[in-house]
């Protein structure tokens, strides 16, 4: 009489308790984001398109909670947090990349995309393909590429036309050893510094300038800081979309194409961001009380740089340097 008793308790037991081990499989992961910028900024533009793909490519399964504006450390402390599991997932520049993976510093070489046609191509097609496929050798997993734009000059003291006029500004830059050595060719004293502390040595006269993309120039309001832009365009700045290594492993093989999907969506966001922002950028700028030098002599600038380029072929393979600069 007693197991007669027992049988449905137990039964209604076990039923029960599979359901409650059941639950957690189709529970919603959130997972941690991290970059450098606000979310008004083209990082915010790309880290929402990624997460509105991903929750749907993925039916809900995973949601993506941003952290903008450095809020889990900068860019370096980003990649080793990638790499330890402790965040999620990550939009960096290449500045910070090429201290881990130091071949993709063949992007930041000055002068060597024509303009954002060339460099998307270059990115998109087998170069920046397998680009991304180096990362893994790193602890690291990167999914795609999206975009900063190129480069301008930003400082306080002088409008900047040509190279000569760049020389003994010291100006804050990211730890890019590709970017220093053409600086320094110039002239100008590379400061390399951590993008959170850029705005406050900005006000308190530690450096005299900086340089970026439009659109961190403009999303981060540095009219507030800087009185000149010089339209340099002297480097393209290429950014991109990581996952940690400990996330990627753990996905079925549909899940990490979703993540890989999201990843193109929120390049293709970045993309479009830039693609405004090069045409509105500069009045705004203006509008906000920046003088703003649109007819730079390049070819100074371009003179300026050209010894670095020994440097450069010693550095990365100078095959794949002439093969990024045909790519039509």
């Amino acid at each position: 009489m007693r197991k007669t008793w027992l049988a449905p308790l137990f039964a209604a037991f076990t039923a029960a308790s599979g359901l409650a081990l059941a639950t957690p499989a189709a529970a919603q992961t959130t997972l941690k984001m991290a970059y450098a910028l606000s979310t008004s900024s083209h990082y915010g533009a790309g880290g929402e398109a990624f997460s509105k793909s991903l929750e749907a490519g993925t039916g809900g399964r995973y949601k993506v909670q941003q952290f903008p504006s450095s809020a889990l450390g900068g860019e370096r402390e980003v990649i080793e947090g990638l790499q330890l599991g402790t965040i999620d997932l990550a939009i960096l520049s290449t500045g910070a990349t090429l201290n881990f993976v130091p071949q993709t510093g063949v992007f930041d070489i000055p002068f060597l995309m024509r303009d954002l046609t060339h460099a998307r191509q270059v990115l998109d097609g087998p170069i920046g393909q397998d680009m991304l496929k180096a990362f893994s050798a790193r602890g690291l997993e990167a999914l795609a590429w999206g975009e900063q734009g190129f480069r301008h000059l930003t400082n306080s003291k002088r409008a900047v036309v040509a190279a000569a006029d760049a020389k003994g500004l010291k100006i804050r830059t990211t730890e890019n050893p590709v970017h220093i050595t053409a600086f320094r060719q110039i002239g100008i004293l590379p400061t390399p510094m951590a993008w959170p502390e850029v705005a406050t040595a900005l006000q308190q006269g530690t450096i005299d300038g900086q340089e970026n993309p439009l659109s961190v120039i403009t999303s981060a309001k540095l009219s507030q800081l800087q009185k000149h832009l010089s339209l340099t365009g002297h480097v393209y700045a290429p950014a991109v979309v990581m996952v940690s290594p400990t996330v990627y492993a753990g996905l079925s093989d549909a899940d990490k194409q979703a993540f890989v999907e999201a990843a193109k969506k929120g390049a293709q966001a970045m993309r479009a961001f830039v693609d405004n922002i090069e045409k509105t950028g500069v009045e705004q700028l203006k509008s906000e009380g920046m003088e703003v030098v649109v007819t730079v002599d390049r070819k100074s600038f371009e003179d300026a740089v050209a010894p670095a380029y020994e440097e450069y072929y010693k550095r990365f393979d100078k095959k794949l340097i002439e093969d990024i600069r045909n790519t039509r």
